[in-house]
C-alpha cells in the first residue's frame, strides 16, 4: 500500500489540471453508493413483503426501487461522461510528457535499449496510470455499496453475519496470494514484450532490406523465437491464474454449501422466518463480489504499481540517464569552435585519444580517414549527442559544458549519412525547424539542395505526403531534403556527415556548387569518402584510429601526408 501511495502521488502531478472534474465525479460517486446502500435494504424490504403477502407494501417497495434505478441510471451517464474526460486530458498530459522526457534522454542510453521499451511505456503503461483515478473511485464504489449489504445481514442476524466476514476474509486472502503471484509473471512478461515489440517494429521498418538481403527466414527465425517467448510468458501468466482461479472458485462452492446448510437448519428449526431465509441466502452474491471487486483492485494496483515503475524509471532511473547543458546562453555564435585534448570511447573502446584542433569562423573543413576513424564522434561531441570523457570543447570561446541547449543546437545543424525523413508532407518535414517558413524561403532551400525540380513534378508538390523514414523518396532524394531543411534552419554551423554520399555524380556536383556558394557565410564541416569532393576545402584534416595524423590543403597533404596520399589515389581508382 506504501508503494501505491507513493506512486498515486506522482501520477497526481498529471492530473492537476482536472482537479474540477475530480471532485465533481468524486461526489456523484458518493452518491451512487449511498443509492448502492439503500438499494439492498430495499430489495430484502421487497422480498419480506411479498413472502408474507403484504402485497401493497412489496409494491411501494417495487415502485421505490423502480425509480431509485432509473436515477441511478442518469447519474452513472454524467459520471462516465465525467470520468472519460478526466481519463483523456490525464491521458495527453501523461503521454505528451513521456514524449518530451524521450527526448531529453542522452543518445547513449536510448542506443542502449529497443524501441519497444519506450514505445510500450507510452502507449500500454499510461493507460492505467491515467485511469487509476476515475477506476479507484469505481472500486470504492462497488465495495462500499457491498459492505451494505453486511450491514443489512447484521441487522437480519448477527451470527450469518459473521460467517459473512469469515468466507470473505478466506476469500480475501485466496486473491491476496494470487494477485502478488501473478504479478512476479507479469513483471517477466512486460519485459519480454518490449523485445518484442522492438523487434517487430524493425521488421515492419527494415521490410524492403529484408527483402533485398534473401533474409526473410533468418529474421524470422529470431521474430518467431520472441514471440514464442512472449506467447509461453504469457501462458505462464494465465496458468498462475487459473490455478488460483480454481482454489477461489472451489472455496466459494464450499461456502455456498454451508450457507445453505446453515440456512436450512435455521429455518427448519425456526430460528429465523423462511423469507429472511430466503434475504440471507440470496445476500451471499454480494459477498462474493465484494471478494472478486477487492481482487480487481488488487489486480489493478498491481498494475498500476508495474507500470509507474516502468513509466517513471524514464524520469528518475539512471538507466535512461537525462541530458545535462549549463545555464550560458550565447544569442549569436560566429561559427569558431576547438577541440582541446578531447578524449572519448564507445563502451571501453576508445574512439578519439587526445584530440586538438581549432576552426576558424567562416572555414571550410574536411574530416577524413578510414571508416571508424572518429569522424562522425567529433561531429556528435559537437552538438553534444554524447558527453565527453576528457578535455574541453569550445564555441566561439565558450566551454560547451557551460552552455544552455538551445546555444549548442540552435546553431549547429548536421546533415547525416542516414538522415530520418518523418511520416508526413515535405512541407511539414521544413517547417519542423521552422514554423514560420514563408513559400519563398521553403522553394529558395529545396533549389539550392537540387530538389525544387523533382518536387513540382509530383501529383501534390510541397504537399507530397512520403511515408515512414521518407520511404517513397530514394537515398539522394532524402539526403536532398534533409539538405534543405538545414538550409531552412540556417545555423551558423552546417555538418556534413557524409551527406553526398548517396548521390549521382551530377547532384554531386550541384550540391558542392550549393556548399561552395554557402562558404565564408557559413562554418562548415564535411566528413567525405570521396576525397574528390573536399580538394576545395580550406583545410583538410586525417583522422586514423581516433588520432589526428595530419592537417592542411590538399596539395599540401598529398605531397607529404602518406595517409592522405593512400587514401586519395585508393578513391581516384575507384572513379
Amino acid at each position: 500500500m506504501t508503494e501505491f501511495l507513493i506512486n498515486l502521488k506522482k501520477v497526481s502531478k498529471f492530473a492537476k489540471n482536472q482537479k474540477k472534474n475530480l471532485i465533481l465525479f468524486i461526489i456523484i460517486t458518493l452518491l451512487i453508493s449511498a443509492i448502492g446502500i439503500v438499494v439492498p435494504m430495499i430489495t430484502s424490504m421487497q422480498l419480506v413483503n411479498l413472502t408474507g403477502s403484504l402485497f401493497d407494501k412489496a409494491l411501494f417497495a417495487t415502485l421505490l426501487l423502480f425509480c431509485i434505478e432509473i436515477f441511478r441510471n442518469i447519474v452513472n451517464y454524467f459520471n462516465r461522461k465525467i470520468s472519460q474526460i478526466f481519463f483523456r486530458e490525464t491521458m495527453y498530459t501523461l503521454q505528451t510528457s513521456i514524449g518530451k522526457e524521450i527526448l531529453d534522454i542522452e543518445v547513449s542510453s536510448i542506443d542502449k535499449h529497443s524501441t519497444g521499451t519506450f514505445t510500450q511505456r507510452i502507449a500500454s503503461d499510461t493507460d492505467s496510470l491515467s485511469s487509476i483515478f476515475t477506476v479507484g473511485v469505481r472500486f470504492f464504489n462497488s465495495v462500499i455499496t457491498d459492505l451494505g449489504v453486511f450491514a443489512a445481514v447484521l441487522i437480519i442476524n448477527p451470527i450469518f453475519f459473521l460467517y459473512y466476514i469469515a468466507s470473505f476474509m478466506v476469500l480475501l486472502l485466496l486473491q491476496r496470494k494470487r494477485v502478488r503471484a501473478v504479478g512476479r509473471k507479469d513483471r517477466i512478461y512486460r519485459t519480454q514484450r518490449d523485445k518484442t515489440a522492438g523487434l517487430t517494429a524493425e521488421l515492419v521498418r527494415g521490410v524492403r532490406d529484408i527483402k533485398v538481403l534473401n533474409a526473410e527466414d533468418s529474421f524470422m527465425c529470431s521474430v518467431e523465437e520472441n514471440i514464442l517467448s512472449l506467447n509461453q510468458k504469457a501462458y505462464d501468466r494465465s496458468n498462475t491464474e487459473r490455478k488460483y482461479q480454481l482454489a477461489i472458485g472451489s472455496m466459494k462452492d464450499i461456502s455456498d454449501l454451508l450457507l445453505t446448510i446453515m440456512v436450512l437448519y435455521f429455518v427448519s428449526n425456526e430460528y429465523i422466518a423462511l423469507s429472511l431465509g430466503i434475504v440471507i441466502f440470496s445476500y451471499r452474491h454480494y459477498v462474493f463480489n465484494l471478494v472478486d471487486t477487492l481482487g480487481m483492485l488488487m489486480d489493478y494496483v498491481k498494475d498500476f504499481n508495474i507500470s509507474c515503475e516502468r513509466v517513471f524509471a524514464l524520469f528518475e532511473s539512471d538507466e535512461f540517464k537525462k541530458e545535462r547543458f549549463g545555464t550560458k546562453h550565447l544569442d549569436k555564435v560566429t561559427g569558431e569552435f576547438e577541440f582541446k585534448n578531447v578524449s572519448f570511447s564507445y563502451d571501453n573502446n576508445e574512439v578519439l585519444k587526445d584530440v586538438n584542433f581549432k576552426i576558424k569562423s567562416g572555414e571550410t573543413v574536411a574530416f577524413v580517414g578510414k571508416s571508424g576513424a572518429g569522424k562522425t564522434t567529433i561531429f556528435n561531441l559537437l552538438c553534444k549527442m554524447y558527453d565527453i570523457e576528457n578535455g574541453n570543447i569550445y564555441i566561439d570561446g565558450n566551454d560547451i559544458s557551460l552552455l544552455d541547449k538551445e546555444s549548442i543546437r540552435g546553431n549547429i545543424t548536421i546533415i547525416s549519412q542516414n538522415p530520418y525523413i518523418f511520416n508526413m508532407s515535405i512541407r511539414d518535414n521544413l517547417k519542423l525547424v521552422k514554423e514560420d517558413l514563408t513559400e519563398e524561403e521553403m522553394i529558395s532551400a529545396c533549389k539550392l539542395a537540387c530538389l525544387h525540380d523533382f518536387i513540382e513534378s509530383l501529383p501534390d508538390k510541397y504537399d507530397s505526403v512520403v511515408g515512414e523514414s521518407g520511404i517513397t523518396l530514394s537515398g539522394g532524394q532524402r539526403q536532398r531534403l534533409a539538405i534543405a531543411r538545414a538550409l531552412v534552419q540556417k545555423t551558423k554551423i552546417i555538418l556534413f556527415d557524409e551527406a553526398t554520399s548517396a548521390l549521382d555524380n551530377e547532384t554531386q556536383y550541384k550540391i558542392q556548387q550549393a556548399i561552395n556558394n554557402m562558404k565564408k557565410e557559413y562554418t562548415i564541416l564535411i566528413i567525405a569518402h570521396r576525397l574528390s569532393t573536399v580538394k576545395n576545402s580550406d583545410r583538410i584534416i586525417i583522422l586514423d584510429n581516433g588520432i589526428i595524423k595530419g592537417s592542411g590543403s590538399h596539395e599540401e597533404l598529398y605531397n607529404n601526408n602518406d595517409i592522405y596520399r593512400n587514401l586519395y589515389e585508393a578513391d581516384m581508382s575507384k572513379e
